[in-house]
This record gives C-alpha cells, sequence and structure tokens, in this order.
C-alpha cells in the first residue's frame, strides 16, 4: 500500500521522533549563538547516533557498485566519498559516507543501512559483517583548522577533501575524515565509543581559545539548510515505505537488530530514518515525496560506468531533468503577519518554528507559482540569524529554478487553517561553499 496518510505526523499511527538524545541538550549557550559559530568561529557536533556496518570480503565492492550510483573505478584506500543507493525508479533509498580501509573492506555510516544489511543477506554476497559503534564529532568552522592542529601536534593541510588520516588525541589513536557539513572547513573525528566522552571534553577545553560552541540539537539542520545538504527523514522520504519494498520490511522484522546498533537510532527507526511527513502537501501517493539524487543536487556523483539498481530511470532523468534544489527566500513581512495570527480574532496560522521544528520528520509544502499550480516541494524550513531569512531547501520544476523567480508557498496542513506565503528563488548551497578550500595556503591564526 503507498498510502501516506499513516505516514502524516501527529496522527495516531506516526509517531514524530525528536532529533537523537545522544546530541544532547536542545541548548548549550543559546541556539543564537551556537548557530553563529560556523560563521565565525567553529563548533563540536555530535553525530555518534548515526549508525555504521563495516562490510569485509571477496564481495564487498561489487556489493557496493550493484548497489550505488558512484563510481568506483577510482577510488583509493583511505578515501571516502558520499555513497548513494536508489530505487529500481531512481529514487534514493541510502545516502552516507562510505571509507575504504582496505581493497575488500568498507564502511559505510548511514541513517538507513538495514537496506544494505538486508541485501546482503538475501543476494548470496561473499562478505562479513560487523557492527561497531564509533563517535562521530563533527569540529568545523573557521577556526577548526587551527584548533585541531594545536591540540593534536600533527599537521592536517595535506588531507584533501573526503580524505581521512590518523591522528594521535588525548593519548588514542582517531581517524579525522575531512569533510564541513556547514559549508566550511571541518573534520569529524572517528574513535572507538569508549573513548567518546574523553575524545569530546578534550577538543571542547581546547577550542575555548578558539571560540569553539557546542552544537544543540535546536540548530541540528540550520547548517544543512544553508550548505544544501539534503537530508534523509527532515528533506525527503527515504525510498523504502511503498508496495514494493514490503519483503524488506518483512525480513527487517524477521530480523532482530544485531547489537552493535542497540541503543542507537536504529531502534527508533528499524526500517528506514524516514517515519513520518507534515506540510501542506496532500498527494495520494508517498512515492511522490521521494527524491532522486538529480533533484538533490548530486548527480556529480552519478556515474553510468556500471550497473546498478535505478540505472536506466537515472540514464533518463540525468538527460532531461524534472526538478532542481534551490533555496527559498520566504518573505518576511508574510512571517510576522503569520505570527500576529497568534494574538488576533480568526483563524490561527501554524506559526513558523524558530529556528527550526524539533522533530525528525520530512516536511512537505506545494511550491505554486502564478496560476495556482503545484511547481515543486518546499522542505523543512528554518531560520538563519546570519543571513536575517527564513529559509528552505526546496525542490523545484527546472522552469522556476532561476534565482529571483516569485512564488508561493501554501503552508499550514489540510484540514487546517492555510497561508500562502511569498517566496523568492535563491541559490542552493545559500551560503558560499567553502568546504574544499586548499588547507596548504591557510595563513596561521593567532589567537
Amino acid at each position: 500500500m503507498n498510502d501516506p496518510r499513516p505516514y502524516r505526523a501527529f496522527s495516531e499511527n506516526a509517531p514524530q521522533i525528536e532529533f537523537p538524545p545522544q546530541i544532547n541538550r536542545l541548548e548549550f549557550t543559546g541556539w543564537m549563538d551556537e548557530q553563529l559559530s560556523w560563521k565565525n568561529t567553529c563548533y563540536i557536533g555530535d553525530w555518534t547516533f548515526v549508525p555504521q556496518i563495516r562490510v569485509k570480503g571477496p564481495d564487498a565492492l561489487q556489493l557496493f557498485k550493484d548497489l550505488s550510483v558512484n563510481s568506483f573505478e577510482n577510488f583509493p584506500l583511505h578515501r571516502a566519498k558520499h555513497c548513494v543507493q536508489v530505487n529500481e525508479d531512481g529514487k534514493v533509498i541510502s545516502e552516507g559516507i562510505l571509507f575504504r580501509h582496505d581493497e575488500d573492506d568498507f564502511e559505510y555510516q548511514c541513517g538507513t543501512p538495514q537496506w544494505l544489511r538486508y541485501n546482503i543477506a538475501t543476494k548470496g554476497y561473499d562478505v562479513e559483517t560487523s557492527f561497531p559503534l564509533s563517535h562521530k564529532l563533527q569540529v568545523s568552522g573557521p577556526t577548526s583548522l587551527a584548533l585541531l592542529e594545536k591540540l593534536t601536534a600533527t599537521g592536517l593541510r595535506d588531507v584533501k577533501f573526503m580524505a581521512h588520516k590518523r591522528v594521535p588525541l588525548a593519548d588514542h589513536d582517531t581517524t579525522f575524515l575531512r569533510q564541513g557539513m556547514a559549508g566550511e572547513i571541518g573534520f569529524e573525528i572517528h574513535g572507538p565509543i569508549q573513548q567518546h566522552d574523553e575524545i569530546w571534553n578534550a577538543v571542547y577545553e581546547a577550542g575555548k581559545e578558539f571560540g569553539i560552541r557546542r552544537l544543540g540539537r535546536r540548530n541540528l539542520m540550520i547548517n544543512h539548510m544553508e550548505a544544501s545538504y539534503p537530508t534523509g527523514c527532515i528533506h525527503f522520504f527515504n525510498a523504502l515505505a511503498d508496495d514494493s519494498k514490503a519483503e524488506f520490511r518483512k525480513w527487517v522484522d524477521e530480523n532482530p537488530l544485531p547489537d552493535g546498533w542497540r541503543g542507537t537510532a536504529m531502534e527508533a527507526w528499524p526500517y528506514s530514518i524516514s517515519t513520518s511527513y507534515t506540510g501542506s502537501w496532500d498527494g495520494d501517493d508517498i512515492r511522490e515525496i521521494y527524491r532522486s539524487p538529480v533533484e538533490m543536487g548530486w548527480a556529480a556523483n552519478i556515474k553510468f560506468d556500471h550497473d546498478f539498481i535505478g540505472r536506466a530511470a537515472l540514464e533518463e532523468e540525468v538527460a532531461n531533468p524534472r526538478r532542481k534544489v534551490v533555496t527559498l527566500e520566504f518573505n518576511s513581512d508574510d512571517l510576522i503577519a503569520m505570527y500576529a495570527t497568534l494574538f488576533g480574532q480568526g483563524d490561527v496560522i501554524r506559526p513558523f518554528e524558530i529556528p527550526h521544528a524539533p522533530y525528525a520528520m520530512v516536511w512537505v509544502d506545494k511550491i505554486l507559482n502564478a496560476d495556482g499550480e503545484t511547481v515543486g516541494h518546499a522542505t523543512f524550513p528554518g531560520y538563519s540569524l546570519h543571513f536575517r531569512k527564513a529559509l528552505a531547501l526546496s525542490f523545484i520544476d527546472v522552469a522556476y529554478a532561476e534565482p529571483g523567480t516569485e512564488v508561493t508557498v501554501l503552508w499550514g496542513n489540510p484540514g487546517e487553517a492555510q497561508t500562502k506565503l511569498r517566496a523568492t528563488v535563491a541559490t542552493a548551497p545559500y551560503k558560499q561553499d567553502d568546504r574544499r578550500r586548499d588547507l596548504s595556503a591557510e595563513p596561521a591564526l593567532s589567537v
């Protein structure tokens, strides 16, 4: 059954899930102070809740080739890549970070690892799996490089984007992955879960000299929004909820979580990271809020040098893209008028939550053209203090994707009071992308 209604948030059947408590507090020094950190200094954030699966064996490489849109012709050891897996229609099932530790040794960190586990179990791949639990501490922002080099007494300027390096930290051997989810220079620090607290404290204490802030749950998706990182369960519904994946869900029901995933976010979403949705979208098929890597801006990841699930659909879409990711800027006067309904007479419009909603749920509002026709979907909205704007990563028909195009967003759930918010199309990423900057040219930082 492809009926989306059982997934409507705040209904009896779809419990909306709060952002994982492993992140710790909603706020540490206040969401406004924390939100400016990746513009002015740096932050430490915790993504330890993301599960992982390690795959070793003769068929490990072939497994990822069969499931992934990415090329593996040039994937050297000690590198990582944004790995994307889709269904037969080219819609994203799973996406995350794939490490290559050795020729036949891979580690995949993503929100929907059950899809990989299911394919390993049902298709006869000659591999061994394990389910390590590691810390994943994100340090990003203009002062992050100076902080981490001073703390570790290790040069990091030779680390290319999406490369990783073994680095000693607080008497532990850790892995530094150069990434940058805020669109700034950044690293993720990985290692056994047992050393989580010690590593966190060492970075935070050393970081005080560099203006470090701790990233609370209230800001978790703001940097994803500004830097254009569409995220499953937030900006799109992972393609695992429709009839075509009934056998997958049955298999998950019959096979308990491995011990390495117990106590993680996997217990909250055993099938998929996507569990509920909200917004003005009122379609009758859950597949309408699936997304392809093309419309999410990941077309460069797709390589047709191998066969993989969904290849034919993506070949057609790459040649004739329908939609494109953009950032919508909401009209500030319209938002002020929305808040005014809370204190006046008549219908109360569901208010825009600042800086963003506290739940890990897909947000889907209809984007309308001047004739009232639906031309796309606006997703999980948020407020950027730096830009003084309410923004939303959005997927819009290519005819309306030019920056400066005026559209409206239908705001409010079906059956509730609704309004139309004026919006302007802007680029995605909205913030300048500095994460690939050449670190060898970075000046030493004085503090």
